[in-house]
């Protein structure tokens, strides 16, 4: 049985109109009490593909499977009312082409009510991005990080000057170019992840990256302990939607 979208959450244009104004709250949620908890606080919640080691007792998010997506996606755009859920599009299940993309887009939204998918990968994913959001499929895209192939439920090196933060601020004008409405920027830098999020004309989303982006992802379930205990963890802090007016 597929879920109904919240109907209070923004839509992707929106998200993409903060890019330069009020800082965007995301976090990641796997079940429907912790969605409850972040749809007071955030503008959007990611199901991301880590639901597989910290759910599942997988080793990497590489074997997170469709129907674990399907079945966490469910169960969280259900606590849902204000926030927007992002679904990440697991390994595998897009890479192929851009109509094998496209085919699990739109199975996993039909699904899931989730108002967009989240996909890993730089420049080589461009193509698939603007084929997507040709379609209607809003994209978020995600670069830095560890790659797919050496990703790990515990990778946390962090990014600085080098080769490899050219090519990752490549990757972001890229995926940015192509179509995604936003970006997630993961284990870079400081003054890497400023430079991106300078450059880019979407909001670019730091995922373990001090606060120099035009939003902040963190992990619902670090947050649950300082939570449940009635007190906000630090970090936390740095993160909360301020209350609307």
């Amino acid at each position: 049985m597929s879920v109904t979208a919240p109907s209070h959450a923004p839509a992707p244009a929106e998200i993409r109109f903060r890019k330069g104004r009020r800082p965007l709250v995301c976090v990641t949620a796997y079940t429907t009490p912790v969605a409850r908890i972040a749809d007071q606080h955030c503008d959007v919640v990611i199901i991301d593909d880590g639901v597989g080691p910290a759910l599942h007792g997988l080793s990497s998010p590489m074997a997170t499977s469709l129907g674990m997506m399907r079945l966490h996606g469910r169960a969280v755009v259900r606590g849902l009312s204000h926030a927007m859920p992002v679904i990440d599009l697991p390994f595998g299940s897009y890479q192929e082409s851009p109509r094998r993309a496209f085919r699990s887009a739109v199975a996993l939204m039909a699904d899931t009510g989730a108002m967009a998918v989240k996909l890993r990968g730089g420049a080589v994913m461009a193509e698939t991005i603007a084929f997507l959001s040709a379609r209607g499929i809003p994209v978020m895209a995600h670069v830095g990080g560890a790659s797919r192939a050496d990703r790990s439920a515990s990778d946390t090196a962090v990014i600085g000057p080098g080769e490899e933060a050219v090519r990752i601020a490549a990757d972001a004008l890229a995926v940015a170019e192509a179509g995604a409405f936003a970006l997630v920027l993961e284990s870079l830098s400081a003054p890497l992840a400023a430079a991106i999020s300078a450059e880019v004309e979407i909001p670019a989303i730091g995922y373990g990256v001090p606060a120099t982006c035009d939003g902040q992802l963190r992990d619902a379930d670090a947050l649950l302990g300082p939570l449940d205990s009635g007190k906000i963890a630090a970090f936390a802090k740095e993160v909360r939607s301020p209350p609307t007016e």
